[in-house]
Formats: C-alpha cells, sequence, structure tokens
C-alpha cells in the first residue's frame, strides 16, 4: 500500500468575502509528482499556502505525514520545501550568503548543505555575485535551492518556471525528474499551462474558482 503524505479534505480560506479556497480536496502518496491545474487566480499559491502554513485555513482538514494536529503539522512541516513566489533575498549578499543567512535562521545543520544546493540548481558559478544582478531566471533557480536545503520529502513548487528560459525549463524538468527518481522527493508543482507539465506530472488536479474540479 502506497503511503499518503498529504491530504486535505473540505479545505477552505475566506478573505473577508472573498472565498480564495472552496472545500478542495485531495490526496497525494508518496514518489508522486502532482501537477495542479489551473489559470492565475484559481487558488493554487493558497492551497500551497496552506499546506506549507504560510496561511492557515478557515475550515477543512489537512494531513501531512499523518499529522493533523497544529503542532504537529509545523514539525511535519520540516520535512517539506517551498517555493512560493521568489523568495525574499537581500539583494547586496550573494547567493551563498543568502542561503547561509536562511541555513542558520531555519536551524539546518551542517554548511554543506548550501553549495549542494547551489550545485543542484547550477548556481555554483554565481555563488558570489550579488542578488541584486541576478536575472529573474537566477532568482528562480535561487530559490529553488532555497527550498532544496533541507533535503525534503515533499517539495511545494508555484509556478517555479516562471522567468525560465527554455533551456532553464528543460534543466528544472530534468533536476525535478532526478530528484524524485534517486531521493523519492514527492513534488506537488502549480502552472497555469498543462503543456509545462505534461513532461513531468505523474498525476494532475485541476482547480478553477478554488474548487477542485478533477484529480487523474
Amino acid at each position: 500500500m502506497s503511503e499518503l503524505i498529504l491530504r486535505t479534505q473540505e479545505l477552505t480560506r475566506r478573505y473577508g468575502r472573498t472565498l480564495a479556497l472552496d472545500r478542495a480536496s485531495l490526496s497525494v502518496e508518496k514518489g508522486q509528482i502532482l501537477g495542479l491545474v489551473g489559470r492565475n487566480g484559481a487558488g493554487k499559491t493558497t492551497l500551497i499556502r496552506l499546506i506549507s502554513g504560510q496561511s492557515r485555513p478557515t475550515s477543512g482538514e489537512l494531513t501531512l505525514f499523518g499529522a493533523s494536529s497544529p503542532a504537529a503539522l509545523d514539525r511535519a512541516r520540516s520535512r517539506t520545501g517551498v517555493m512560493v513566489e521568489t523568495p525574499a533575498f537581500y539583494p547586496y549578499l550573494t547567493a551563498r550568503q543568502n542561503l547561509e543567512y536562511y541555513r542558520i535562521q531555519r536551524g539546518i545543520p551542517g554548511r554543506s548543505c548550501v553549495d549542494e544546493a547551489l550545485e543542484l540548481v547550477r548556481l555554483t558559478g554565481a555563488g558570489k555575485k550579488k542578488f541584486k544582478t541576478f536575472s529573474l531566471g537566477m532568482k528562480q533557480r535561487l530559490g529553488l535551492a532555497l527550498a532544496l536545503m533541507n533535503q525534503p520529502e515533499l517539495l511545494l513548487l508555484d509556478e517555479p518556471i516562471n522567468g525560465l528560459d527554455p533551456e532553464g525549463i528543460v534543466e528544472l524538468r530534468e533536476l525535478l525528474l532526478r530528484l524524485n527518481r534517486e531521493r523519492q522527493t514527492t513534488i506537488l508543482i502549480s502552472s497555469h499551462i498543462l503543456s509545462e507539465l505534461s513532461t513531468l506530472a505523474t498525476h494532475y488536479a485541476f482547480i478553477d474558482r478554488g474548487r477542485i474540479l478533477e484529480t487523474v
């Protein structure tokens, strides 16, 4: 029987009168790459923020690595890596310095994880460049490096292809497939373009106006 990594049941999030997520239910098993497909504003980012703990649900249930209580969920989230939009990096610090700052802040042991993450996203040569000089694509890759520093079992990626050129998209796809194959990393990745996920995802969830319409 496959291990259940993530499950949401009737997960709902309201912002005032706005219903951002409407009773969303889905399940993700270990080793899957779930493509979350929906147009901009469909609720993809809201769902990922709820899973990662960046926002709290108005109602519904969330289970992560078997944990469902607030305290247990916080502990379980240490086994995840998250990239929602471009993270807030310090413009006058280098790529390596930015990652080292977050490593210390998050209590990740060992400095070697910084160099390993930079190598994974092919930013080793840019480790000494200041973040303010980075292209949008390089910023996306550094954000991914940050998400990978703790060697997560579950990777949550919100529109990670934004800003990447065709070569960068191919490199990202190959990296994610390698992580999935070699480390059995489970991945939830969102996009508003189905074709971007067609060579990557093993399963799909389609979302519109905050509702999960179908999972396949």
